[in-house]
């Protein structure tokens, strides 16, 4: 796939309005993904359910080749969708990832619905990127045979040395570099 398609077809995606700042919805990531591989898969997989929290892993593929990862965490009770459907909303925001780490609806947001209009997620933009995102990432990057030096290049320009070094406010940004990067 060339960039340009990617492009095209995240300028025709829906956008939804939330607190001023346009998302892209999962839905709308979907069917991007289907008009760029037709013969493409999402699978889900539950890694860990106990205790009413439970992390699924998404996972994209075209044909066999994965081409992106994202995981979600999801505590039963903790959000109005979550007193009912705490698991299939989990799904939902582990493949709204996974899609955005492939860049479809990237452009402007990788963040589930749920976070972008969430009062708790108030974040400091200063801290450091989980564990979780930086192991979806190094396994995403694996996936995709990105070099080091691509990799390397993309941490550069953030003034990082190590994915462990990665801060949320430039989180986004890194993904997208790296997208670029994994479609020359």
């Amino acid at each position: 796939m060339e960039y340009s398609e990617l492009e095209k077809v995240n300028k025709k995606l829906k956008k939804t309005d939330i607190k001023g700042k346009d998302y892209i919805e999962v839905n709308q990531r979907i069917l991007g993904f289907r008009q760029l591989y037709p013969n493409g898969s999402i699978e889900t997989e539950i890694l860990n359910m106990q205790d009413g929290t439970v992390t699924i892993k998404a996972i994209v593929k075209d044909n066999e080749k994965i081409l992106a990862t994202g995981h979600a965490q999801e505590k039963e009770g903790s959000s109005f969708i979550n007193k009912v459907s705490y698991i299939e909303n989990c799904e939902t925001s582990a493949v709204g990832r996974a899609l955005g780490i492939l860049g479809i609806g990237a452009d402007t947001s990788v963040r589930s619905f749920d976070e972008m209009q969430s009062k708790e997620f108030q974040v400091d933009a200063e801290q450091i990127i989980s564990t979780k995102k930086q192991e979806a990432l190094k396994e995403s990057i694996q996936n995709n045979n990105l070099s080091e030096s691509d990799v390397q290049e993309v941490l550069n320009k953030f003034n990082y040395k190590e994915i462990t070094e990665i801060k949320i406010k430039d989180y986004g940004s890194v993904i997208e570099e790296l997208i670029r990067k994994m479609k020359k």
